[in-house]
């Protein structure tokens, strides 16, 4: 980016003698180059020294913190819950069901037996109270299929919520991740730029010595661009301090840290690591095994597969066996004897019975099987997304670490030629033997190839956090 800039910035300026050309061409990378370092790659995450009573934690403590204060492994706690209490609802429908009616009011007298009775059911002057209780208990014995695939939706919905509760943290861990190695990105760039801000202040005495030693090598003008581009490498030193103070807000939030809590991270350098990588296919095959949302599909399946059984087993009955337990009691009101007169006010009897029950409808039951078998045609066509688009995440993030690792000792060769070029574009200088502009070429081309440097790691850091995420690596 700086480079085509700098181009359009030549051509635009014919006029200008060569050397001065180069001079401003330098002055404009190097501008830009310190913005991209110290404002982009990443989160920007400023140092801060360790003062006494400072949390100062590793990766790995850092994710395991944020894993126990993370609200969303709470609400996917809340959704487990919830759902293996379907399952027990489920599962009570094979169990008995009892239901007590109890009633109490005002009821005519009767005196004297089936035959006669002085009493009528219409005289209003004499009343007496009556309490009775009713009792059914069903027990069902075969519904075709209802409760069992009712518990088997349940179980399966169970470990869904558990493969998204497993997803979750791997989303989080994939965060502490970036948040963590941007730190680290940040104070590296961080110093590149103090680097920057010696050398220029190292060209800068030598351009005063020999200013005043009236070297005709050195122009005022190299004094003014030098005092200009040491300005613009503070002001971006002060936005990295801006930065950092929002940004250790962010990583606070996230592991739930008070605000006054002072925190930095143990790890001090950004090093490319020893880790060993596996090929590609061991990586699509780990992901088959250990992804949580090809399990949320399986499971899911199964879950949407049992529903639709359950939805078509409401065409057929239901069979059971049944208790009744009457007992009701009036004062003044003879007890009948007679099996043929039942008394509804004073009387106990009970008995047992198989019993079928059978609701018969017109498209209702039809209407929600479409339902269910909509949702499930619904996660197949998912799970096919998710077959073709995971495979591809995982790829992606595979060429991002092989470029990554070639990128990181491309840049390493060049950031190292390029400091020794620079080393000896001061010395020549301070000699007064070299130009001003070799000093910001080398300059801008070691701060470049540093920066690209430490970006290349922080790219690998991420590609391998992205790969540990896209197999469903346990974060811990």
């Amino acid at each position: 980016m700086a480079l085509t800039t700098n181009n359009r910035s030549y051509k635009a300026n014919p006029e200008k003698p060569p050397h001065a050309r180069r001079e401003e061409n330098g002055m404009k990378l190097m501008s830009m180059l310190l913005a991209l370092v110290v404002l982009g790659g990443g989160p920007c995450f400023a140092a801060e020294p360790p003062g006494q009573g400072k949390m100062v934690l590793e990766l790995k403590e850092c994710i395991r913190k944020a894993l126990a204060a993370a609200p969303e492994l709470g609400e996917a706690e809340a959704d487990i819950m919830l759902t293996s209490s379907k399952l027990a609802e489920a599962k009570a429908h094979r169990y008995p069901q009892l239901e007590i009616l109890g009633l109490t009011g005002p009821v005519p007298q009767a005196k004297g037996n089936q035959v006669f009775s002085p009493d009528s059911i219409n005289q209003t002057d004499r009343w007496t109270w009556f309490a009775r209780s009713d009792a059914t208990l069903i027990q069902p014995l075969y519904t075709f299929g209802k409760i069992s695939e009712n518990m088997k939706a349940a179980s399966h919905g169970i470990e869904v919520d558990r493969a998204k509760k497993e997803q979750s943290r791997n989303e989080i861990a994939l965060k502490v991740k970036e948040y963590y190695y941007g730190l680290l990105l940040a104070r590296e760039l961080k110093e590149l730029v103090l680097e920057v801000q010696e050398d220029l202040g190292t060209a800068r005495k030598s351009a005063q010595k020999l200013l005043d030693k009236g070297s005709a090598n050195v122009d005022v003008t190299d004094i003014y661009k030098l005092d200009a581009f040491g300005g613009e490498a503070e002001k971006y030193l002060e936005e990295a301090k801006k930065g950092e103070a929002q940004a250790l807000t962010a990583l606070r939030a996230r592991l739930a840290l008070p605000a006054n809590a002072e925190l930095d991270i143990a790890t001090e350098r950004l090093v490319p690591g020893e880790e060993k990588e596996i090929g590609l296919p061991a990586y699509l095959e780990m992901s088959q095994v250990r992804r949580p949302e090809y399990r949320q599909i399986q499971e899911g399946l199964k879950a949407r597969e049992a529903l639709v059984a359950a939805a078509r087993a409401a065409y057929y009955p239901d069979f059971f066996i049944a208790g009744y337990l009457s007992a009701a009691y009036a004062e003044k009101r003879d007890r009948v004897s007679n099996p043929w007169v039942p008394d509804e006010f004073n009387h106990i009897w009970g008995g047992i019975a198989l019993g079928l029950k059978w609701t018969l409808d017109f498209g209702i039951k039809g209407a929600k099987v479409a339902q269910e078998q909509a949702q499930y045609d619904r996660l197949v066509s998912t799970k096919d997304f998710a077959d073709t688009n995971i495979p591809l995440q995982i790829r992606k993030y595979y060429l991002d670490l092989q470029e990554a690792d070639k990128s990181i000792e491309a840049t390493r060769s060049g950031y190292s030629n390029a400091k020794k070029w620079l080393v000896a574009a001061l010395a020549n200088y301070d000699f007064g033997i070299g130009p001003a502009r070799e000093i910001f070429d080398a300059l801008q081309e070691y701060a470049k190839m540093r920066g690209a440097y430490f970006q290349a790691i922080y790219n690998r850091k991420m590609a391998r956090a992205n790969l540990a995420y896209a197999t469903g690596e346990e974060p811990l």
